[in-house]
Formats: C-alpha cells, structure tokens, sequence
C-alpha cells in the first residue's frame, strides 16, 4: 500500500493511511488525519495551533478474517486561552477502545446473534463488554408501546426470570408484531398494563385462560374476547385420547401396544389415511364400539369446524346450529370423556363463536413463543427479565436488516 492513500472502509473518508503491516496473525493500521482548524471548546476561538501528537491503539472490524486494530495518531490542539483539547475524528468516540463501525457490528450481531458469548468470541472481546453493549443498545432503540391497538393476542410462555417462571407476550394480531412482554403472568400484572395503554383496545385474541379473561374484562370492561381455535379443538382430541387409553387395556398385549404405536391414525384426517392407516383404523375401532363411537364425535366436530371456517363470518347463525347439533349427539353417546369436553367448549361458547365470526386467530403469537423459546435456549437462559424482553423484543424489530457485518 502507498503511503498517504486512502483505503474505501466506512468510516474512514478523508483519513490519511499512513502504514499498513500484519503482525501476529493481525492487521495493524496506522492512520492520521490532515490538518486543519478547529474551533475552542471553551472560548470559541479558531485555532491551527497543534500541542503535542499521541498514539491510541483501537480495535476495529477484522480484514480477511484477521484481528484489526487502528493505531490512530491523535493531533491535541492549543488555544491563545490555554485549552487543550483533541482533534475530532470519525472512527471512535471520546473514552472509546473500539471504532465507531466495531460498535455498530456488534451491536446488530448481538440483537440477532446466537447468544452474547458467541457474539463476542466472533469480535474478540468478552461477554460482559457484549451484554453491556446491548444493554446501551435496547435503552435507546427499543419502541416503547404508547397505546394498544384495536386488536390484539395475548399468551404466556415460560421465561424463568428473577420476575418469575412465566412471562406474557402481546401481539398486534393485524400485522403479526410483539409489542411488549409482561413481567408475569397474574391477574393484576396483565389488568394494570391493560388499564394503562388499552383504551383503544375492542378485541382480545387468548386461549382458555380464565386468568387473562378476568384481567382483560376487569381492565376493558366487555371487549370482544376471541378464543384461539387450536385451544378448543384439542379438548376433543384429548377426550378421544383418554377413551383409547381406557379401552385399549382390555386388548391383547400385542394389539394393546400396536394401538398405541398407530394412535395416529385417530388423529389424522380420514381422507389422506394411507391404505396401510385405514386397515389399522378399521382393526382397532372394530375391536371396540366405545372407541368407534368416540372416533365418530372427533369425526362430527371436524365436520362441524371446516364448515364454521367457511361459513362463520356469513352465517354465524348456522354454526351455532351446527354446534348445538355436536352437543345433542354426545349427550346422546353418554361418554363421560366427551361430555367434559362439551361442558368446557359450552363455558367459552360466545368466545368461540368469535373466533369465525370474526375470522382472528393466535396461530402468530405461538409461533413469536417458539421464536422465543428458541432465543432463550440459544442462551442459555436469561435471568434478568428485562434483558430477555429487550433482546426478543428488539430481534422482531431489527430482523429485516442484514446481519452480514463483521
């Protein structure tokens, strides 16, 4: 490289490259910058006047996978009132060991990293210098939630934070996006936030939680609350579980661990059964009437909800027919399993007539949750709940931006 050339690196416009070695499996660049006035800090006076030069050592980005440190020979001008004071530069803020771009790498990779250690082993630095950056990072970047909007989700997922073992998240349910984490999952937690930023809420997207149902209408008084589809059906799936668990004990040994190894084949859909999946269907309900009767009522009710995701939103009348019709047919069965399950679905009956009246349901902010469990395994558990929000949080809202730095 020749002497005085300037090498096209962000951040280093108009710097002069005075040498470029390698040393120790490093790169070490020494730069300086022209010439020129400055103006006093403390009088206002401009000045060319220069007091001494000294040498800062600053570790920046790495160049062909190689650790990258800048020795920047640093001008400190004088004034006629006797102030001292260095030239400004663009590369590394005042107290800083690492160049403004180091900063601003790390600070991307550690919002959508695998985790702070991995973070700062690929940056040569440690994980505390890591978790602080990011600290600095989430205090200024993070939007804070103003006011809820019209629609939203709620739902709790395991944290195990010094706030608690279960955190809440709350979703936008029109476009998808966390807004905010909850510390815990009590009443008066979710009641108190809701009180505070839901005056414009009107609709409530949950699962079967009476704990959130009697937050939201404690704190918004009588919103449309929506039950979550997955939640209601698998009450159904679960009774049909427990009556094939109860009949089959009194099965051969072999037949009775073959049903369990295909207790799939009650579950999947009838019509994309494999020929191998219909004749073990056939087998087992055949070997008992109580199990051919619940597998009828999971039949029905699928019926029932394919039809209600078509016509819901039309008709809602003609679903409730629809349901009142399933309820009549298990009551006639007398099965004990799916007679619980119908009392629960009765308990959140207009909760679940929303659900297609209106067409919304919780299907993004599980996948926000696995997102986050993902995130916290990556890490190895978060302890500080505020640290685990900023880094979820700020992962959705920074994840379009490339992370390609460094």
């Amino acid at each position: 490289m020749h002497m005085y050339s300037n090498m096209n690196l962000p951040g280093f416009e108009n710097t002069k490259i005075l040498k470029l070695e390698k040393a120790e499996s490093a790169y070490h660049i020494h730069v300086q910058l022209p010439k020129k006035t400055h103006r006093c800090p403390d009088c206002g006076t401009m000045t060319e006047r220069i007091h001494d030069y000294r040498s800062q050592k600053i570790q920046h980005l790495k160049l062909f996978e190689r650790k990258t440190y800048l020795f920047y020979r640093k001008r400190r001008y004088a004034c006629e009132c006797g102030k001292r004071f260095p030239e400004k530069n663009p590369f590394v803020n005042r107290y800083q060991r690492h160049t403004v771009e180091w900063n601003q790498a790390l600070g991307l990779r550690i919002i959508q990293g695998k985790n702070f250690k991995d973070s700062a082993a690929q940056y040569h630095t440690s994980p505390t210098t890591a978790m602080r950056r990011f600290d600095q990072i989430s205090s200024g970047r993070l939007r804070e939630v103003e006011t809820l909007p019209k629609v939203i989700a709620i739902d709790e997922y395991k944290g195990d934070t010094d706030k608690g073992k279960y955190q809440v998240i709350i979703g936008d349910a029109k476009t998808g996006r966390p807004l905010d984490i909850l510390p815990d999952r009590s009443v008066s937690t979710v009641k108190r936030y809701l009180e505070e930023k839901g005056d414009e809420v009107e609709m409530v997207i949950m699962d079967m939680s009476y704990g959130f149902k009697s937050a939201v209408q404690k704190a918004l008084g009588k919103p449309i609350i929506i039950d979550d589809r997955f939640h209601f059906c698998r009450y159904i799936y679960w009774a049909l579980e427990r009556v094939r668990r109860r009949v089959q004990k009194e099965f051969h040994p072999y037949d009775r661990k073959k049903c369990k190894r295909m207790k799939h084949v009650f579950y999947k859909h009838y019509e994309n059964l494999s020929e191998k999946q219909h004749w073990y269907l056939e087998r087992y309900l055949g070997m008992s009437e109580e199990l051919r009767t619940a597998y009828g009522l999971k039949e029905s009710f699928r019926t029932w909800f394919e039809g209600a995701k078509k016509e819901g939103q039309a008709n809602i009348g003609k679903v409730k027919t629809g349901l009142y019709h399933f309820y009549r047919q298990v009551e006639k069965s007398g099965m004990e399993e799916f007679i619980k399950a119908i009392q629960t679905l009765q308990n959140w009956q207009p909760e679940i007539l929303n659900s297609f009246a209106f067409g919304y349901n919780n299907g993004f902010i599980e996948g926000l949750n696995n997102q986050t469990k993902v995130i916290k395994r990556n890490a190895f558990g978060f302890r500080r709940y505020d640290r685990l929000k900023h880094r979820v949080l700020l992962h959705h809202q920074f994840k379009s931006i490339g992370n390609s730095l460094g």
